[in-house]
């Protein structure tokens, strides 16, 4: 039996006694307006969509918690939609778990439940995804992306432009647009930072790495500090600024 529950933007189709395991929705935002998925435990996998509906799946599973324990909450917002993977409060918790835009922070307080998220993005719709034990990968995207993950590696390619932060991972990004203004981050503890950037490519550069090599595809004008571990620079006419920081990995900049 299927159940169809519709509400704001979406439609939530609830199939057979496996019900509270699945998660399904659709619905849309105007270009420009952002997505943003929100897990805790679990892996986030976007890719593009074929027309301009954003589509979410959600699987949660688990060793000894019930999986129904873990609500899939969705939120509209002005900036968008936000939809989280929401741990019942722990006893001992300061604040109750929610769902909010730009908001994360939740103690699952030995809750093993893992919720992955397969997430299919329309062109022009910008995606924010955050976990905190998972990987985060995000392919074939026609619009700007924000990953963070701790730990977790995180895989991006985009026509747009990425930020990415981990702890535990490498980052891996190949970007098609380097206009951003101000600054783009790219920061992990353990693990590479290696970034495709299209030849035309221009931004003052500061890189720094501990254990690791640092290695560049484009002429780089050296500003400050420049060493095989720590380097401040520009390429082409600056404008722009990329930081780049990890501790036990190497830093590569790759033309397209």
């Amino acid at each position: 039996m299927t159940r169809q529950l519709t509400f704001g933007l979406a439609t939530l189709l609830l199939a057979g006694p496996l019900a509270a395991q699945d998660f399904h929705w659709t619905g849309t935002v105007a270009a420009g307006k952002r997505l943003e998925i929100r897990g805790v435990n679990g892996d986030i996998t976007a890719s593009l969509a074929t027309g301009n509906q954003i589509e979410v799946s959600a699987r949660k599973t688990a060793h000894r918690s019930d999986p129904a324990s873990v609500d899939i909450q969705v939120v509209p917002s002005a900036e968008g939609v936000t939809i989280c993977a929401v741990y019942p409060t722990g006893r001992h918790a300061r604040h109750n778990n929610t769902c909010e835009a730009g908001h994360s922070d939740q103690d699952t307080e030995n809750n093993d439940v893992v919720v992955d998220f397969t997430v299919k993005v329309p062109a022009g719709v910008l995606l924010t995804a955050t976990t905190v034990n998972g990987d985060v990968e995000a392919t074939g995207l026609k619009s700007d992306a924000d990953l963070t993950t701790v730990n977790g590696g995180i895989r991006a390619s985009t026509s747009g432009f990425v930020e990415a932060t981990t702890v535990n991972g490498s980052i891996e990004a190949d970007m098609g647009r380097a206009d951003w203004t101000g600054s783009a981050e790219f920061t992990t503890v353990n693990g590479s930072v290696t970034l495709t950037l299209p030849t035309t490519f221009s931004a003052e550069v500061r890189a720094e790495t501990v254990n690791g090599d640092l290695e560049s595809d484009f002429p780089l004008t050296v500003t400050g500090k420049f060493g095989p571990r720590n380097l401040h620079g520009t390429i082409g006419n600056g404008g722009r600024k990329l930081n780049l920081t990890t501790v036990n990995g190497s830093i590569r900049l790759r033309k397209a």
